[in-house]
């Protein structure tokens, strides 16, 4: 189960024993998507002795392919895909492109080395989670709106968003789904009367994650 996507789309070098390896690192969101940036950066390293990719569509991991492009079997691709997994990444697609230096790697080095390549553009482009988030809704009395709001919007819990008046006032707020239990018991407390919060939508976040905090190679 993938739990990190890439926060931006990269391209970084690693140069082993003359030869050249560009890692290309890209969100998608389909099969489709995949497939085309992998013909895509065929198409612009025509020149490359090799273009072998790896990715990873869904977070349940449920499309991974890779290819090595002319690489003695296994030592291309396979290794990128398990960095991907290692990671536990999902929606990237991941090109290293090879401009062959005169010396060969062997099938060991190869290995290392398109890991290694992967590893590199994926530090660099950074990992982020999707957050899944609620607009929720609660109502209250036109007399009292003043007092709640200004309570409000002096908390940190989470954010307040539209307000809507009629014969009562609409109030928006805004916070990760799996936090609606904490902010209903807040308001509770805080507003002197019980709140329940009816769910208006709903969308992803994405939070950057602390490289310091990223799984372990």
């Amino acid at each position: 189960m993938g739990k990190y996507i890439i926060q931006k789309p990269v391209t970084s070098e690693l140069v082993v024993e003359k030869s050249r390896f560009f890692c290309h690192l890209q969100r998608v969101e389909t099969e489709e998507e995949a497939q085309a940036f992998v013909k895509q950066m065929k198409k612009q390293y025509w020149d490359a002795s090799h273009n072998c990719s790896a990715y990873i569509v869904g977070q349940d991991g449920r499309v991974e392919r890779s290819s090595d492009d002319g690489e003695p079997s296994g030592t291309a691709g396979s290794p990128m895909l398990e960095v991907l997994r290692r990671r536990e990444l999902y929606d990237v697609a991941a090109v290293v492109t090879r401009y062959f230096g005169g010396i060969k790697l062997g099938a060991g080095g190869l290995t290392r080395t398109y890991g290694k390549a992967v590893v590199q553009a994926v530090d660099e482009a950074g990992l982020a989670q999707r957050i899944p988030m609620g607009d929720y809704v609660f109502d209250w009395s036109m007399e009292d709106a003043g007092r709640v709001l200004n309570q409000l919007y002096r908390q940190t819990l989470f954010a307040v968003g539209q307000v809507e008046y009629d014969s009562s006032v609409h109030i928006h707020v805004t916070l990760p789904e799996d936090q609606k239990l904490e902010a209903e018991a807040w308001l509770t407390e805080n507003l002197s009367r019980e709140v329940e919060l009816t769910q208006a939508g709903s969308f992803f976040a994405e939070q950057p994650v602390d490289l310091d905090q990223k799984p372990a190679e």
